[in-house]
């Protein structure tokens, strides 16, 4: 198959959405009813999102259960489990805002769960003081990739989902475009668009266990962004979800809900211990998200894990007709991938990467980058999650700023008088493409790519330490050498050979950008465990940002307004009884 034959083809439009998830699709919507000709791009099948995985639950103090909920509490709760490292403007604009968005998906018939009399049901996660969390059994995050389809779908949004951007094209600091190529065909592709809102996720997928699939969130959002001229924010802060499976091999990290502990699951090592008594004697299996999985890795790490590097969840003590009502997608996944039937036998878990906390910089009124046109919303932004993620803030984030960034585009392509675009830059992405596929060298990417994934699993995993890290990155200078000499095959199946190639160049740049933050924060903050430097750092109550090149600065935060900040210094509630800790 020759690449070098295939026409380029020529495509024009208002505004590009890379990524057709749920920040993607709500940006396209907003665009669309505003009037603003829009393509929304992706790399996958618009239906299986990573969007569409999400099982918990969306947040907004709607109080239809508690009246006493406020957005201002939702904010505090927020600002609290990011350690303080959120910016607290956007956690005021996604806390106010929230209700505007559960409103718009039940104008476009999202199913949610409710109550007898018609209100939306809401439930407890950890760490909310109040039930707040609206969804739609265990598959809410599905529902939502559905209705926003739907919308998309009613309002003519055209939708590529084969087209695999491989850069965006800046000239004078301005964007104009993006460049990427057909995966099934291979057809190179040049986009002229007036701005361009990444939503194409986070970079999850650099660890060996995690809850991504293949060839999703390998931090092509990271990449595209800094080679752009933005930054990159909180790198190092990626939140560990305390259960994933371990096998098979293709599938490891799948996520087992939270809620088979909020439902009474128990936690126990290789001598049969239930050792979250060592670790959180108060709430035990239903402590917080980091606190379980630096319990689990500590279990291992000491000699008292499983064979295969695990810890034990047992759900087999609970009467069968409770795990089936609670549990059924947990039952199903584990009867699909291990032939296991979680009612008699325990699963193996161990924790695993599960969301980017970090992303590209924004600014928090219009999430710009700093790059003129170009946004970034979604789990490839930053600024809303800190240090530790608040369960059912992903979900109600991309409605928040999919809306409020749309609005905000719409309004700058509309003032545009001229746009410059320079040939030089759309031949520098031609190239890159056209070395991959033409190069001589012997290096498969998708080798590299099982190799930094061992990297970060052993020197950035769940606990760190300086001599880890600066291990990580001597590792990772080599293994930055060898991706020079990667060649990608395209075969009759299609051009999935070069998408693996540049899933690893921005693997590789996200783990760079990752390590290198992680060794500035000589801190234990939320997800970010240093064994180094157990404690707490005042000093460091702000935000690393990283640059190629330029590597890592350190910006302060502002303060957050009264009318939040009083309730989230306000000592934690830490019972646990009544919620899950999705």
């Amino acid at each position: 198959m020759n690449f070098s034959s295939a026409p380029e083809r020529l495509l024009s439009t208002s505004v590009l959405v890379i990524g057709t998830g749920g920040a993607g699709l709500r940006a396209s919507i907003e665009l669309a009813q505003r009037g603003v000709q829009v393509l929304a791009v992706g790399k996958r099948r618009k239906h299986d999102a990573h969007t569409s995985l999400a099982a918990g639950g969306i947040n907004a103090a709607l109080g239809t259960m508690d009246p006493e909920d406020s957005w201002e509490q939702h904010a505090a709760d927020t600002l609290r489990e990011s350690y303080f490292l959120a910016d607290p403007t956007i956690v005021e604009t996604v806390a106010r805002n929230a209700a505007r968005g559960i409103e718009d998906l039940e104008q476009w018939g999202m199913p949610f769960a409710r109550e007898e009399d018609g209100r939306i049901s809401q439930r407890f996660f950890g760490a909310h003081k109040y039930r707040r969390t609206a969804y739609a059994g265990d598959y809410t995050g599905l529902e939502i990739q559905r209705t926003l389809m739907r919308r998309a779908a009613e309002l003519n949004v055209p939708i590529i989902d084969t087209v695999y951007i491989t850069r965006l094209l800046v000239a004078d600091g301005t964007i104009f475009g993006a460049y990427g190529f057909d995966i099934v065909d291979g057809t190179p592709v040049q986009i002229h668009a007036d701005a361009v809102i990444l939503a194409a996720g986070g970079h999850t997928r650099i660890w060996r266990h995690t809850s991504s699939r293949r060839d999703e969130n390998t931090g092509d959002s990271f990449r595209l962004a800094a080679l752009a001229g933005a930054r990159i924010r909180d790198a190092e802060l990626v939140q560990f979800h305390p259960s994933g499976l371990l096998e098979p091999d293709d599938a490891a990290g799948t996520l087992v809900s939270e809620a088979a502990r909020g439902e009474g699951g128990i936690l126990t090592n290789a001598l049969g211990e239930r050792f979250m008594e060592r670790y959180d004697p108060e709430r035990m299996e239903l402590s917080t998200r980091d606190r379980v999985a630096l319990a689990g890795f500590t279990e291992v790490a000491e000699g008292r894990g499983t064979e295969k590097g695990g810890v034990y969840l047992d759900v087999s003590h609970l009467p069968r007709e409770t795990i089936m009502e609670k549990l059924p997608r947990v039952y199903r996944t584990l009867i699909d991938l291990q032939m296991l039937d979680i009612t008699t036998t325990k699963m193996e878990i161990a924790p695993t990467a599960h969301y980017s906390m970090g992303g590209v910089w924004v600014a928090p009124e219009d999430h710009g980058t700093g790059v003129n046109g170009l946004y970034a919303i979604g789990e490839a932004s930053s600024g809303l999650h800190g240090a530790n993620r608040l369960g059912g803030n992903s979900l109600i984030e991309l409605l928040v700023y999919g809306r409020i960034t749309g609005e905000h585009v719409a309004e700058y392509v509309r003032s545009l008088t001229d746009v410059h675009r320079d040939p030089a830059v759309v031949g520098l992405a031609r190239n890159e493409m056209q070395s991959l596929l033409n190069g001589q060298g012997t290096e498969s990417a998708r080798r590299l790519q099982r190799e930094l994934r061992n990297l970060m699993t052993e020197h950035a995993g769940v606990v760190r330490t300086e001599q880890g890290l600066q291990a990580g990155l001597a590792k990772l200078d080599h293994l930055e050498e060898r991706a020079r000499f990667v060649t990608a095959h395209p075969d009759i199946a299609g051009f999935d050979d070069l998408a693996h190639a540049y899933d690893l160049l921005g693997s590789l740049l996200a783990a760079r950008a990752t390590l290198e933050c992680a060794l500035e924060r000589r801190e234990t903050r939320g997800a970010h465990n240093r064994a180094d430097f157990p404690t707490l750092d005042p000093s460091l109550q702000g935000n690393f940002v990283w640059s190629p090149g330029k590597g890592v600065s350190f910006e302060t935060l502002a303060q957050a307004p009264e009318s939040f900040r009083a309730l989230a210094e306000a000592q934690a509630e830490d019972s646990v009884a009544g919620k899950l800790v999705e």
